[in-house]
């Protein structure tokens, strides 16, 4: 759903900007997705009975291409079908053979300028997949836990020190104790010496300020090779950093013997156990702690000394910060901007390399003496190195990070290093449109690898849209089973096959049932067919400023009915103007008031649109334009139309091709069908609505006159309307009306214009001349210097629509009640977004207007 609402939101901008005439790109094409997609094929293969170490690297590498082919085109069909209109022979695909020469490149280059270099580092280290991540690819999560109080005896002295851990299982990896220089409790065993339980090793206490005095009892182990900010102390006071673990996570040799082989994690009961056993463990308390949750496989991330590749980042993230500082780079909304400042602020350096094999091997080679060789194949590095022929070399086997190659996809998919005339044309580009959540992975490193080696910015402009979530505001995840297919909204899904496709990858049965029970509530009868244009309309619709988008498919039968009004409203059009020539000229002068008012209201629209689009309001754009055409267009100028032989037929031919290419970024699939029609009624000489011209404003005199009659005339229809409905009166009774209008100019408009009000209010007549009786039988409702006296008492049962309309305004005033304690609620105003506030605000306006009306007409039933 993330991906089908950001494509939407992209698609909107490159048809509204094709239409302006400009040269629009969208650069279509995925990334390699290294860790995940591995993760992926290797669990399919484990299925199998196969590992990856049995078959090898080349043949897992060959089942993830394969892998790659089928998921790959699955995702582009997926793009394709929401109507994403880029420029698809320009795929791209961040392992093809030309990007991946450019990643070479980039590499070399930034290892020749010494900002990449290999080193020793303490990184966060998956056990599963045997790998360094990112701190962005780890989730803290917050449980409950155990904090350990353990004895270690002190040299020279009968009493020992209590140091408080909550991870007892890393003390033989212990180089010291830190305590705060000014702790008097302390003090004096700063430079003594305190023994490793277990395994009696013999460390020194230290002072460091950077311990705190009330946590535990002061006391702090120093375990630099797993744990990130004693790493930190271990540099400052030049200790020994000793790692107690394998990749896969087991305990090594540096541990006592009787934990050898042993995961991590199982062996802390173990190690506390044999503690107790010795008298070391003090006591256990409860204790909240956080947990560092690998994002890929979901396993307890470790801190893990090991040799990796890094890219210095300080250096060059000064002139990143600098361009959207001084805005040339500007954040939409702009509050995204001092997330992405500041994470450049405190940028470390970039661990780029990962222990798999998918993705871009990084171009190195070693000799049996590791000495480091650099370029683009072994051939290349030999001749640049003068190898000696039997010198044998071996590659490294680690890969780039994902998001090194993905950090260069604005200039290497433009022909980078080649000058191409679609580098010199497109770079930079104008927008990007992504989620907050990659702004560190991939934003900030477009720009610096940009301004690295194009000399310039990447993008002018980052829209940052929110996260999907379902109906109830939670993320989408399989463990949760809410996870919605832009397709099965699209072609519609039942039931059953809905139920298997939440619940097949999943193994808790537990979860399984619970999902199940959840999906048939939720979706009794599966997910009817909505089409692509209504996604599209409430995606569209949901884009505000970049809040989360809770989805509700209620939501997008507004939205498909829409459609269907759009549709209806040109079979009116068509059928209208069969027999007529339409030339695309239009004599304004000759048009009626309506036909004027229209076009007067077209114009203002097209210049909210312009500005809505432009400033990223996707979703006042949507909004303008659904309540012009459904209540301005369709139920009131194309129902005048019927009413009015004066109208002229070539409006409705004109109005109807603005409308249709104001709609079309939006819902390019039912108005490129519409547009079919007009095409074969030689209407138009563009035969492809989405390479036609946005139409232009005709800036028609704003004269008030106009805009006097129609919303007179719509007034009066209103308010006999609302009389009808209020009292229960059937649509199709006609009515007659007797009216007093103390306003020349006002009678004149509705003499004129008598014919539309009687038709569209369903009116016998509209009498001048009345006397007091005929006044008693009335309804009378009064608007600006004209009263309407509607003889309505004849066609109901008074003291029954007294008492109803009684009971209307009871339950109105409760509803009333609710909302105000809602709006009166402290919490509420201070907690709720903003948008429901002013849901409620206005839903307050409203309840106020309806209960004033309803007690109007009750009043007047009882004169």
């Amino acid at each position: 759903m993330g991906h089908a609402f950001q494509h939407t939101i992209i698609d909107i901008l490159i048809r509204f900007n094709r239409m302006l005439g400009k040269s629009v790109l969208w650069q279509p094409g995925t990334d390699h997705a290294g860790i995940a997609t591995q993760l992926v094929v290797e669990n399919n293969l484990q299925k199998k009975g196969i590992t990856k170490n049995k078959i090898g690297r080349d043949k897992l590498i060959d089942e993830i291409w394969k892998w790659k082919e089928q998921s790959g085109d699955a995702i582009i069909k997926q793009t394709q079908r929401i109507g994403s209109s880029a420029d698809w022979e320009r795929n791209r695909f961040t392992m093809d053979e030309e990007l991946s020469d450019a990643v070479s490149k980039v590499f070399i280059k930034l290892y020749e300028d010494k900002i990449i270099y290999k080193g020793k580092r303490l990184v966060n280290w998956d056990i599963k997949l045997k790998t360094a991540i990112s701190d962005l690819e780890v989730t803290n999560v917050e449980k409950s836990g155990l904090l350990y109080f353990i004895d270690y005896d002190v040299e020279g002295q009968e009493k020992g020190i209590t140091v408080a851990t909550t991870r007892p299982e890393t003390l033989f990896g212990d180089t010291a104790i830190c305590v705060h220089p000014m702790d008097k409790r302390y003090k004096s065993l700063i430079n003594k010496s305190a023994f490793v339980p277990l395994i009696n090793r013999k460390i020194p206490i230290i002072g460091d300020k950077s311990v705190d005095k009330e946590f535990g009892t002061g006391c702090v182990k120093i375990t630099p090779a797993h744990d990130f900010n004693d790493y930190k102390t271990g540099k400052t006071h030049n200790l020994k950093s000793i790692n107690i673990m394998n990749e896969d996570g087991t305990l090594n040799e540096e541990v006592h013997k009787n934990f050898i082989g042993i995961n991590i994690h199982e062996s802390r009961e173990l190690i506390v156990n044999e503690l107790k056993k010795q008298n070391k463990i003090n006591q256990i308390k409860n204790y909240q702690i956080t947990l560092p949750i690998a994002e890929r496989s979901g396993v307890i991330v470790e801190p893990f000394l090991t040799d990796q590749w890094f890219m210095k980042m300080k250096d060059l993230a000064k002139p990143a910060m600098q361009v959207v500082e001084d805005a040339t780079i500007k954040f939409v909304p702009n509050n995204w901007s001092k997330t992405y400042l500041n994470w450049l602020n405190n940028i470390d350096d970039w661990c780029i390399s990962r222990q798999i094999w998918w993705g871009h091997r990084i171009p190195v080679w070693y000799d049996s003496k590791k000495n480091i060789y650099v370029g683009t194949d072994e051939s290349e590095i030999r001749t640049k190195y003068n190898i000696d022929p039997k010198l044998k070399l071996k590659q490294e086997t680690d890969v780039l990070d994902t998001w090194f190659s993905s950090a260069l996809w604005p200039f290497t998919t433009l022909g980078w290093p080649k000058k191409s005339k679609e580098l010199e044309l497109y770079y930079p580009t104008n927008v990007l449109v992504t989620g907050f959540d990659i702004i560190f992975f991939w934003v900030a490193r477009m720009v610096i690898m940009g301004l690295k080696f194009m000399k310039n910015i990447p993008f002018k402009t980052v829209y940052i849209h929110g996260l999907v979530r379902d109906s109830e505001g939670k993320k989408m995840s399989k463990s949760l089973g809410n996870i919605i297919d832009p397709i099965d909204i699209i072609d519609g899904i039942n039931l059953k096959d809905l139920t298997k496709k939440r619940t097949e990858s999943l193994i808790n049965e537990k979860q399984k049932i619970n999902i199940i029970k959840k999906t048939k509530e939720e979706f009794p009868d599966g997910i009817p067919s909505y089409g692509a244009d209504a996604l599209r309309f409430c995606f569209c619709a949901l884009a505000s400023t970049g809040r989360d988008i809770n989805f509700d498919l209620k939501r997008i039968e507004g939205y498909r009915n829409f459609c269907n009004k759009l549709w209806n409203a040109s079979r009116y059009v068509f059928m209208t103007t069969n027999n007529i020539t339409y030339e695309n000229k239009i004599n304004f002068e000759s048009l009626t008031i309506f036909d004027k008012w229209i076009i007067i209201l077209i114009d203002e629209l097209i210049t909210k649109y312009k500005k809505h689009c432009s400033n990223y309001r996707f979703d006042l754009m949507a909004s303008s334009l659904y309540n012009f055409i459904w209540n301005e267009y369709c139920d009131w100028y194309l129902e005048i139309s019927k009413s009015d032989d004066r109208h002229s037929p070539e409006i409705l031919i004109y109005t109807l091709k603005i409308l249709l290419k104001l709609c079309h970024p939006i819902i390019p699939y039912i108005t490129e069908e519409i547009w079919s029609e007009i095409v074969t009624r030689k209407f138009t000489n563009n035969k492809i609505l989405m390479n036609s011209k946005f139409p232009p404003q005709q800036k028609i005199f704003k004269d008030e006159k106009i805009l006097k009659t129609v919303t007179i005339v719509k007034e009066i229809i209103n308010i006999i309307r609302k009389t009808r409905s209020d009292l229960n009166i059937h649509p199709k009774t006609n009515l007659e009306i007797y009216m007093k209008v103390n306003d020349e100019s006002k009678k004149n408009i509705i003499s004129e214009n008598s014919h539309i009000i009687k038709n569209l209010a369903k009116l016998e007549d509209i009498v001048w001349d009345y006397n007091n009786r005929i006044i008693d039988s009335c309804i009378t409702q009064s608007l600006p210097n004209i009263k309407i006296f509607i003889p309505v008492k004849k066609h109901i049962n008074i003291e029954e629509e007294k008492n109803r309309l009684n009971k209307i305004i009871n339950d109105l005033s409760n509803y009333l009640k609710k909302v105000n304690t809602k709006l009166d609620n402290k919490e509420f105003i201070e907690k709720a977004p903003s948008n429901i506030i002013q849901e409620n605000l206005q839903k307050k306006e409203n309840l106020i207007k309806d209960i004033e009306s309803k007690k109007e007409l009750l009043k007047n039933l009882s004169d």
